[in-house]
């Protein structure tokens, strides 16, 4: 079979969509993704996204596999304990897709290496579990003007939500600053159900799918929140804050900020 044949049947299911078609699949094939997180979220969202043939998969980490990871971090295994995720996950990625560029960066996010990070990729998914690293993220890419799909769950919630900046919303229209050091649990606090962290995270991957191929109605403005208890889905209409500190008209926020961590 010719390199061309394979491709043709690896990616058949797509072209045929009269939505994408071989030049929307082309449009997967050079695009440049960035995922911050190889856990819940980032294990649907990379997984996914390497099926879908996106050239270039970039994957941010700086922690191990740990045994309770494995309930909802679908892209690791028991024999990956120990292991950097990076490495975990740019392995599985790559047995899954051979065609496409993984590339692993075992670090921990902040405002001295983010704008260099972001700046090669064409759409940024926020995969992470922690307010500093996630008002980061958006903080970043409004600078960069890059497309962001956020991504948050916790115990049987979760919530999505998609960045165009200048377009639409930010995160900080909805969500003006972190909230104080422990007032909100993490999931080693308040538990989660792993099942949840995979119907965000492909959702999370959907939206990525059609910025790149610029297709569909995305989650720019919307608030996507899921309640996995009673299995419904509310949408919360967002507007543009004028007022934002960081996107509005008088932007109070000119440069970026490492808030304490706090998962």
């Amino acid at each position: 079979m010719s390199n061309s044949e394979k491709w043709i049947e690896r990616y058949s299911r797509h072209i045929i969509l009269p939505e994408v078609g071989g030049k929307g699949q082309e449009k997967l094939n050079d695009s440049k993704v960035l995922v911050i997180g190889a856990g819940g979220l980032g294990s649907p969202v990379a997984l996914y996204l390497a099926a879908a043939g996106i050239g270039t998969l970039g994957i941010v980490d700086n922690d191990v596999v740990d045994l309770s990871n494995l309930q909802r971090q679908i892209i690791h295994a028991e024999k990956d304990l120990n292991r950097k995720k990076t490495d975990s996950a740019a392995e599985k990625l790559t047995a899954l897709n051979p065609d496409i560029e993984v590339k692993p960066y075992q670090m921990m996010v902040d405002s001295s290496n983010i704008m260099d990070l972001i700046k090669d990729y064409d759409v940024i998914v926020d995969g992470t579990d922690n307010f500093p690293t996630r008002f980061l993220v958006n903080d970043a890419c409004v600078f960069a003007g890059k497309p962001l799909v956020h991504g948050a769950i916790l115990r049987f919630d979760g919530q999505a939500f998609t960045i165009m900046p200048k377009e639409g919303p930010c995160y900080r229209c909805i969500f003006e600053q972190p909230p104080p050091p422990g007032t909100v649990p993490n999931c080693s606090q308040a538990g989660i159900l792993g099942a949840i962290a995979g119907i965000i995270g492909t959702i999370q991957a959907t939206e990525v799918l059609k910025i790149i191929l610029e297709q569909g109605k995305t989650l720019m403005g919307r608030l996507l929140v899921v309640d996995a208890l009673d299995m419904s889905f509310r949408e919360v209409k967002i507007r543009r804050n004028d007022a934002c500190p960081i996107c509005g008209e008088n932007p109070s926020i000119t440069e970026l900020i490492d808030y304490e961590w706090v998962c």
